[in-house]
């Protein structure tokens, strides 16, 4: 009897030093993932933000970036789909529309003089800077057009 005693003693030891070392790995694992979110979220995938600086906003009223949409494809619904994802982001969509031409690729145009207007879109939608072109027009109220061309299945709205 006092066998069985020590035997259980000693698998109760064993099995509470396991115990220990398994809560320190799914700890150690938990905080490992938290700091990767936290990574990923402030330098990889920062938030976009919508909202136009003071300085650059040309009546009181105009707080967010105002943009039109227009499809360069022959698919229906594009526009309108990236049109709800741009606005679950706080951007202004004030149109939505088709383009004069099917395109290739999609692209922005800034349409004020305003890069960092223009950046913060490309970003929300996953177009590269390079895809950015200035078109100024100063009897447009836009700020930005986003063109989407047929490579739209590459860009974050429709991922």
């Amino acid at each position: 009897m006092n066998n069985l005693y020590q035997i259980l003693h000693i698998v109760t030891t064993i099995l509470s030093k396991w115990y220990k070392l398994l809560i320190i790995i799914v700890l150690s694992s938990v905080v490992f993932v938290l700091i990767f979110i936290l990574i990923n979220r402030l330098f990889i995938n920062p938030p976009v933000d919508s909202l136009l600086p003071h300085n650059q906003r040309r009546t009181v009223s105009e707080q967010y970036i105002q943009l039109n949409i227009l499809n360069g494809t022959n698919n229906k619904g594009i526009a309108r789909q990236a049109m709800n994802y741009l606005r679950d982001r706080g951007f202004d969509v004030v149109e939505i529309n088709n383009y004069e031409s099917i395109v290739k690729k999609s692209f922005i145009l800034d349409l004020v003089n305003d890069s960092l207007s223009a950046h913060n879109v490309a970003f929300a939608v996953g177009i590269g800077d390079s895809m950015i072109l200035k078109r100024i027009d100063s009897s447009l109220y836009l700020r930005v057009s986003l063109i989407i061309g047929q490579d739209y299945l590459q860009l974050k709205p429709f991922r």
